[in-house]
């Protein structure tokens, strides 16, 4: 039994999609965050990534939230695809918790 439970975990987490980039606004009446998204491209000067030009909403309303954002704040995202709706698993605030900034 404990066996079924891990692998229905780990199904679950892998399903998951990952989004990273500048917060832009963070409602928390309505339980939305959008994302300026960047991409992969990291450099001594984008150490998050650059901006692609795109916007996304993702709707925060089950999410474990770290250190809330913030608008300018580099955040990262897992989550699900529901339709066009982007659910959030998780959201961490990257720039506040990020271990190598000196």
């Amino acid at each position: 039994m404990p066996l079924i439970l891990i692998l229905s975990v780990g199904a679950y987490a892998i399903a998951a999609e990952v989004a990273q980039g500048k917060c832009l606004s963070y409602d928390t009446q309505k339980n939305v965050v959008t994302l300026d998204e960047y991409d992969l491209n990291f450099s001594p000067e984008n150490r998050y990534g650059r901006s692609t030009g795109k916007q996304a909403v993702y709707n925060l309303a089950n999410a474990k939230i770290g250190v809330p954002p913030a608008v300018g704040d580099i955040i990262r995202i897992a989550y699900e695809m529901k339709g066009d709706q982007r659910n959030a698993i998780k959201l961490m605030n990257v720039s506040k918790q990020d271990l190598s900034k000196k």
